[in-house]
């Protein structure tokens, strides 16, 4: 096999050192990196599954790389930001098991559903062209956020960095999150077949409302940008199954 085929293994490879990194920086104490580092995560996940098809370089090895790389990346890093973020919450209580305290531990559910996922999908069949489910690097992105929207609105203290700080909040997206990657909820994905118009208008629609969004809120948007997706999708179905 040639080199360039081994293009999109290596940038898989570099999504999973980005995961890798963001655990080692949050026990380093430094959340923000490690919030920024599941978003470079994630733009390599983005830009391996780009390189395969422009380089026609699908391999059964890639799929199951990638799937690992995911787990790593959307799912365990983002857990270790959340028990963080938990630890640090306001409206905390403890739920002591002899002397640890293991309401931070409940983060950790957030893996166990994303690596279930990701082996479903690496199954499914019907998943070519849409997603069951929330994709993984959705859930790990929301997450990612979290800390910078706490970064975002810490100096106004206002009723939104409440709410966003919250520890029912965080325990809330852990549940919530975990639902939404294993139900087989239909969404479209952001994969264009060509560039026109007609038969993209959803993704057209979504990218240009998300970017909006991201102007005008920075961090703050990507969890209503994750709810537009959902709704969106939902539209999409509903379309489907009346025509």
């Amino acid at each position: 096999m040639s080199i360039r085929k081994h293009i999109p293994n290596f940038i898989t490879l570099m999504n999973l050192l980005s995961g890798s990194l963001s655990i080692y920086f949050l026990m380093e104490g430094n959340s923000l990196l490690a919030a920024y580092l599941v978003f470079v995560a994630a733009a390599f996940d983005f830009l391996d599954g780009l390189a395969a098809r422009a380089l026609k370089a699908y391999s059964p090895l890639g799929a199951q790389l990638d799937s690992l790389a995911d787990v790593v990346s959307f799912g365990v890093a983002p857990a270790f930001l959340l028990q963080e973020l938990i630890r640090q919450s306001h409206g905390r209580m403890t739920l002591m098991a002899g002397d640890i305290d293991i309401l931070p531990l409940f983060a950790f559910i957030l893996p166990l559903f994303a690596a279930l996922r990701l082996a479903k999908f690496n199954i499914d069949t019907r998943q070519s062209d849409s997603f069951l489910g929330l994709p993984t690097p959705a859930a790990g992105l929301l997450v990612a956020s979290l800390p910078l929207i706490r970064e975002q609105l810490y100096e106004s203290q206002s009723l939104t960095y409440m709410v966003f700080t919250n520890t029912y909040l965080y325990l809330g997206t852990i549940i919530i999150l975990s639902i939404l990657m294993v139900t087989e909820l239909p969404l479209f994905a952001l994969k264009f077949k060509s560039y026109g118009l007609k038969g993209n208008e959803i993704r057209y629609i979504f990218l240009i409302t998300s970017l909006i969004l991201l102007v005008f809120f920075q961090f703050l948007a990507i969890p209503f940008i994750v709810l537009i997706y959902l709704f969106l999708s939902l539209i999409v179905y509903l379309s489907d199954i009346t025509n």
